[in-house]
């Protein structure tokens, strides 16, 4: 299998081709070949240090280090008693280092059968690479954590979201998500994408350039769900814009503070990083695969050109997300 992965703990080691023997699948494991595979910023915050760096030393697979969660591909070998997925199926799914796995910038990725999906035809490899991190941290933040409930059913009362960094990867799914739900969405983004914002379904945007749209927010409020994609707000005040029961949901749960967060009482601020399960990913697989959602996608790579991704995403301004190609 190729790679492109660092030999060495070294932080700021550039990302390299390493060339590794084809793993073969142990009992209750599925090997996928993979064609597409989603960039986000925990692959370049693994190469950094921190706390996902310490994590990944102690409980992560042996070196070289292959960043990477997202990807898409075709079941290519089963291992004993695997019985969910067979040979030739189209997949979706995340790797997981505490589970001692490598990850997905990879022609090849070993996993288990709960960390993958069943992928249709309809919906295409990129579309599906781009998907599990920012997808199943939309739905775990909005439904698992958030208690958003489906005010699309008839009868249920609408309930309100704010969604701080509603352009992002994770904030453009979860846009589309809570308006599945029959939510209201209140998002905050730039001036120059609040457009795109309104086109993915918010009914209401706000500048963050214009003044503290936090205070802007308090007028649309109070909300079933304050979700923080930037990680640069104040836990208290988004607190303070919640309803009875609400919770605040952190997504950039490694920046300073973050975890006194979640531990003031009453304790409504959590701190999540979307894992992939099978039950998870379904839901958003067939919402792409009935039209009812989409990934946009900004930018293709080429696999050996990850570097280049990397670099931009750290900007912090992406639109989406980014893909690479294998």
């Amino acid at each position: 299998m190729k790679a492109m992965g660092q030999r060495t703990w070294t932080k700021g080691e550039p990302l390299a081709l390493i060339e590794l023997e084809d793993p073969t699948p142990r009992a209750g494991e599925v090997r996928v070949r993979v064609r597409a595979i989603g960039v986000n910023p925990v692959d370049w915050k693994m190469r950094e240090g921190g706390p996902l760096r310490l994590a990944l030393r102690l409980v992560g697979p042996p070196l070289p280090f292959i960043p990477g969660v997202d990807f898409a591909g075709v079941v290519d070998a089963i291992g004993a008693q695997v019985t969910e997925v067979k040979v030739g199926d189209r997949v979706v799914g995340g790797t997981n280092f505490a589970r001692g796995q490598r990850g997905s910038y990879a022609d090849t990725v070993v996993v288990r059968p709960d960390q993958i999906c069943k992928l249709p035809d309809a919906v295409p490899f990129d579309v599906a690479g781009a998907l599990p991190v920012v997808g199943v941290t939309a739905w775990m933040s909005l439904v698992e954590i958030g208690h958003l409930s489906d005010g699309a059913k008839e009868g249920a009362a609408a309930q309100a979201l704010l969604l701080l960094g509603a352009s992002g990867g994770v904030g453009h799914v979860a846009v589309q998500i809570a308006k599945l739900r029959g939510a209201r969405v209140v998002g905050v983004c730039s001036s120059k994408n609040a457009d795109a914002v309104r086109a993915f379904g918010a009914d209401v945007v706000l500048d963050y350039g214009a003044g503290d749209p936090l205070v802007a927010a308090r007028e649309h409020g109070p909300f079933q769900v304050v979700v923080d994609c930037v990680g640069g707000y104040k836990g208290s005040a988004c607190r303070a814009l919640l309803g009875p029961g609400g919770r605040h949901v952190m997504i950039a749960g490694d920046k300073p503070g973050a975890m006194a967060q979640v531990l003031i009482a009453p304790i409504r601020s959590k701190s999540v990083l979307g894992r992939a399960t099978t039950e998870r990913l379904s839901h958003l697989v067939d919402a792409i695969a009935q039209g009812k959602l989409r990934v946009q996608i900004v930018e293709r790579f080429p696999l050996a050109e990850v570097e280049k991704a990397h670099a931009q995403s750290k900007t912090g301004r992406m639109t989406g997300k980014m893909v690479l190609l294998v």
